[in-house]
């Protein structure tokens, strides 16, 4: 084995919170030689992001390391003066963060950010530096990377914005990559170009990798080992084939349970002793029925559906800003996100939309909530044509409470002044009707107990949440009102396998008994497949397949639908 280059010993670290001290990390060890990965896996809040911030030494003001010892090429990194910590990190330890948007200065051109960290570490200046900007961003599957470099933050979706910090993570080549949940945003087909790049480097540069996720399947195709954490603790560490094949502990043997394959279906991902479909099911008997029974009408129509969006060059820009005009109106250049595209749902069906980053699913998906105004088309909801409605007006209007969203960062979508509590009452205050505000403190309860968050946490602001417990306040944000149709725009991608499955299941359950419809936006192929009656494939904003779900999945007819079927990671087959 190549020469250690990383090694913690009983790590401990320590939160102080309102509530006493919190231990977040329970003496965790692990070694890391060059040119190996490893992935640490386990559910949301188990400590695996915190244990790598306390190895670059990046916790909160409220954190601290009570105990144990860390390395990095010789260097003490606990002892180590903040001088030369600001020089290790970007330069020998980089990390891509899991929420890219936060990561991402939203003022600031993102081709100029990836500079900043190369003239930071003074490795390139001036036209050399903006020439090594243009080529990560080509490096990371950026289309059009000379354009996309004077873009900002809010101009791209949010794969893209995860591309970026993935190519800031990059920039300085560093000897050790923190990767904490790389790929929640990415379409399958640019996750397996950037892990596969990642997996390249990592051997050309004799680079070593910890890769944090919940994907076991991904932790299976790229990492040589796995330490398993539940509860601030490793509980089980070893090489994959020993994950799959041989797991020992039985949280282990619960997440990988829990882990979707391609015959796999939702009962067999839920926990031998969890719920069930049918205790899943308890909190919908006290709701009132409000749905009606399925006719041949569509709850949703589009038609012919555009969405344009103005592009201006660098050099249009400032001959505006200096008055330097002809005085000739020049003709506005423009992209289109969203050409033409046409769907039905019926009541009680659930459609996937699926595709690459910046295909225009989510650009479709606001349109349909009205968020974004359509250049072109006719959206027609429960009979009304909402696109007719002024958009302050739709946002207070009855339709409103029957179309609801989950959108696709949880730290984005969440009043960071609001708790977890009030976030989930926040439709029910504005659209509720008297007879449900009454109750609303149960209601948020049973709520939080549907979606698998623990009712401890309704008190907790956002900062203080993990990624996978924001998107569960989301979804349950989103089912407070029990709206005829949920737009889902990546919805599972934050969280953890065994959350999935009850998410999943719940959807599963108010799909059969409250004729609920969905819009499912996904790159996830596999969770496409547990959830929806039908697919529709986009492309360049445009529907290149559609069809029935197992038809599609079977026998696509479409080369960009095999390839991304082709790209999904398959964990190993546990043995029995």
């Amino acid at each position: 084995m190549s020469q250690s280059l990383v090694d913690v010993s009983d790590l401990t670290v320590e939160f102080t919170t309102r509530n006493g001290m919190v231990r977040a990390v329970r003496e965790v060890s692990f070694s890391l030689a060059k040119g190996e990965t490893l992935g640490i896996v386990g559910e949301s809040g188990s400590g695996k992001s915190v244990t790598t911030y306390a190895l670059m030494r990046i916790l909160d003001a409220n954190g601290a390391i009570a105990e144990g010892e860390m390395t990095y090429a010789g260097v003490d990194l606990r002892r180590a003066k903040n001088k030369e910590m600001q020089d290790i990190r970007g330069r020998e330890i980089s990390m891509i963060f899991q929420s890219p948007r936060s990561a991402l200065n939203p003022i600031r051109k993102v081709g100029k950010q990836i500079e900043d960290i190369m003239r930071q570490h003074s490795l390139a200046s001036g036209r050399q530096a903006t020439e090594k900007a243009i080529e990560l961003l080509e490096l990371v599957r950026i289309e059009d990377a000379a354009r996309r470099y004077h873009a900002y933050p809010h101009e791209l979706s949010g794969g893209m914005c995860q591309r970026i910090v993935i190519a800031i993570a990059l920039a300085c080549r560093p000897k050790l990559l923190i990767a904490d949940e790389p790929t929640t945003g990415l379409d399958v087909t640019t996750q397996k170009a950037v892990l596969d790049l990642v997996t390249e480097l990592t051997a050309e540069r004799d680079m070593a990798t910890i890769l944090i996720t919940h994907d076991l399947g991904l932790a299976a195709a790229y990492c040589d080992r796995i330490a398993v954490m539940e509860k601030g603790a490793v509980v089980e560490s070893a090489d994959v084939a020993d994950i799959f094949y041989n797991p020992n502990h039985p949280y282990t043997k619960k997440l990988i349970r829990a882990t979707p394959r391609v015959n796999s279906d939702i009962r067999d991902l839920l926990p031998a002793a969890g719920p069930s479909r049918q205790s899943a099911s308890m909190m919908t008997g006290c709701l009132p029925p409000i749905f009606a029974k399925k006719n041949d009408r569509p709850l949703l129509y589009v038609n012919e559906l555009i969405k344009d969006f103005p592009v201006e060059t660098h050099s249009k820009g400032l001959r505006r800003l200096l008055s330097l005009g002809d005085g000739k109106e020049e003709k506005a250049e423009v992209f289109r996100a969203v050409d033409r595209l046409s769907l039905k749902i019926m009541p009680g069906e659930s459609v996937g939309l699926v595709g690459e980053s910046g295909c225009g699913k989510s650009t479709t998906s606001a349109m349909i909530m009205r968020l974004l105004d359509p250049t072109d088309g006719w959206i027609e909801f429960d009979g009304a044509d909402i696109g007719a409605i002024p958009a302050k007006e739709f946002a207070t209007s009855p339709g409103r409470a029957k179309l609801q969203m989950v959108f696709q960062d949880p730290t984005d979508c969440l009043n960071p002044r609001f708790t977890a509590r009030r976030s989930i009452a926040d439709p029910i205050l504005r659209l509720g009707d008297e007879a449900i505000k009454r109750d609303i403190d149960a209601r948020i309860n049973q709520l939080a107990d549907r979606v698998g968050l623990d009712v401890s946490l309704l008190d907790r602001f956002p900062h203080q949440l993990s990624g996978g417990q924001k998107a569960r306040v989301g979804i349950a944000r989103a089912i407070a009102l029990d709206p005829k149709l949920l737009i889902l725009d990546e919805p599972t991608a934050a969280l953890d396998v065994s959350v999935q499955a009850v998410v999943l299941n719940l959807l599963l359950d108010l799909k059969a008994e409250r004729g609920m419809s969905y819009l499912f936006v996904s790159h996830d192929l596999n969770v496409v497949r547990l959830l929806c009656d039908r697919v529709i494939v986009m492309r360049n904003g445009r529907i290149e397949e559609e069809g029935g779900t197992e038809a599609l999945m079977q026998n696509p007819k479409s080369s960009y639908t095999r390839a991304l079927l082709d790209a999904i990671p398959h964990p190993p087959e546990q043995v029995a």
